[in-house]
């Protein structure tokens, strides 16, 4: 479904996946660079850099790349993620080239003026700070230190206020120049676009000479034994709840089976955990399952907000589910509504170019091989009830579970003691 065109001279790869009956055309420029390629002392400089990027160029000012793209009626953007920076712009078909333009000139020459730097730090810390006013999202980010301790897949996505606040602009230079080279990046180009057009773009804008040699990650570990408790007590009216286990890693032929097998247990209404945990027992407003996948390492997450009157009830609940997952077949039916909603919303994110874009550019630029929609849903419908048990008893373990909790929790020891399965 994706085709690898072609790695230029300079070791550019580059990708398109033509759909012609479309009008508008959306790229990516995809960059191995993320929080796992940082240490303690400069944790979250991917995450700055991403957002200097859009400060402005040495030729073009912020406020003109915003009405550049805007005066088009495109949209574009950037995130930073554990393992890749992306920045993306959707545009009109004809107005492809002013994409590629923009996007290669913000990622090649950046301005990133000390001022701005200093400003944009100010920005992030804030930033920080607001996500620890969100215990939905600060549960998450401390499940994840319990997941990876003492490891960069563990650390901030955004750093530390400390780690933020030491950056200078030497620190980002370096960092931009060890990783924003063009053999370390990806474009990806889907909608209107031809193969050739496409090569043509990046010969145009992104054939400067590679510079960088590619860095490797340190390789996640996993020395844990036992389960794992924190509770960080605070004055919220809802208590919020992540417990994850350690899981496979985006390369492993179950990736798809522990797809379904969170769609079956969280991932929608009508799965297990809703049904039960919220429709039938009342317990929570919210509860969801999740698949976390990098290239060496992965998680399975449940995620709750609750009164923490319910908070034990509702862990003996889920508890008590994936243990029948683990000992129960899965019945027929069940396992093929999962791939069935797995299915059609894979299909559904094919209809945009822009999540289209998305999809096919992560693949690539972790160097996945599966590229191929009906390749992948072949693979879902081969999945059977016994897979679905296999795994589940692989992931669901005591000594890989981990429980973060935020919010007013009167027995820590009662918390403990239905830490099992």
């Amino acid at each position: 479904m994706g085709k690898l065109t072609e790695i230029m001279d300079n070791g550019l790869a580059v990708a398109v996946k033509p759909m012609s009956h479309m009008e508008s055309v959306s790229f990516g420029i995809w960059i191995r660079a993320g929080t796992r390629y940082e240490e303690t002392k400069n944790n979250g400089i991917s995450h700055l850099l991403e957002h200097l990027l859009f400060k402005g160029t040495k030729t073009r000012g912020m406020k003109e790349i915003k009405e550049a793209i805007e005066g088009r009626g495109g949209s574009f953007n950037g995130f930073t993620s554990e393992e890749v920076t992306c920045y993306l712009v959707k545009l009109l078909a004809k107005d492809a080239e002013l994409g590629v333009d923009i996007l290669s000139d913000m990622v090649l020459n950046p301005r990133l003026d000390e001022k701005e730097i200093e400003k944009e730090k100010s920005v992030i810390v804030e930033e920080i700070n607001m996500y620890k006013d969100i215990p939905a999202q600060h549960v998450h980010e401390i499940l994840t230190e319990m997941l990876w301790p003492d490891q960069p897949l563990g650390m901030p996505l955004a750093g530390t206020v400390e780690s933020v606040n030491s950056m200078q602009k030497k620190d980002v230079d370096v960092y931009k120049n060890t990783f924003y080279s063009p053999n370390n990046m990806l474009l990806i180009g889907t909608g209107r676009i031809k193969e050739d057009e496409i090569l043509g773009l990046a010969d145009k804008y992104l054939s400067i000479s590679a510079k960088a040699k590619p860095v490797k990650f340190i390789k996640a570990v996993n020395n844990q034994r036992e389960p794992l408790l924190k509770v960080v007590k605070k004055d919220t009216e809802q208590t919020h709840m992540a417990l994850a286990f350690h899981a496979m890693n985006r390369f492993s032929p179950d990736r798809y089976t522990a797809s379904i097998l969170s769609i079956i247990l969280g991932a929608n209404m009508s799965s297990r955990l809703f049904h039960v945990v919220r429709d039938e027992l009342a317990l929570c407003y919210e509860i969801s399952s999740s698949v976390r996948k990098y290239e060496d390492a992965g998680a399975f997450v449940v995620g709750a907000g609750l009164d923490e009157s319910n908070l034990v009830r509702a862990l003996e609940v889920i508890f008590k589910e994936l243990n029948r997952i683990r000992e129960e077949s899965v019945p027929d039916e069940e396992l093929k509504r999962a791939k069935e909603f797995y299915k059609g919303q894979l299909l559904f994110t094919m209809e945009d170019t822009m999540s289209h874009m998305l999809w096919l550019g992560e693949k690539m630029i972790s160097k996945e091989k599966e590229l191929d929609v009906k390749k992948t849903m072949d693979r879902v419908n081969s999945i059977n009830r016994d897979d679905i048990t296999r795994v589940a008893c692989n992931i669901f373990k005591n000594e890989s579970m981990n429980l973060a909790v935020i919010g007013p929790v009167k027995d820590e020891n009662r918390l403990k003691g239905v830490l099992h399965l």
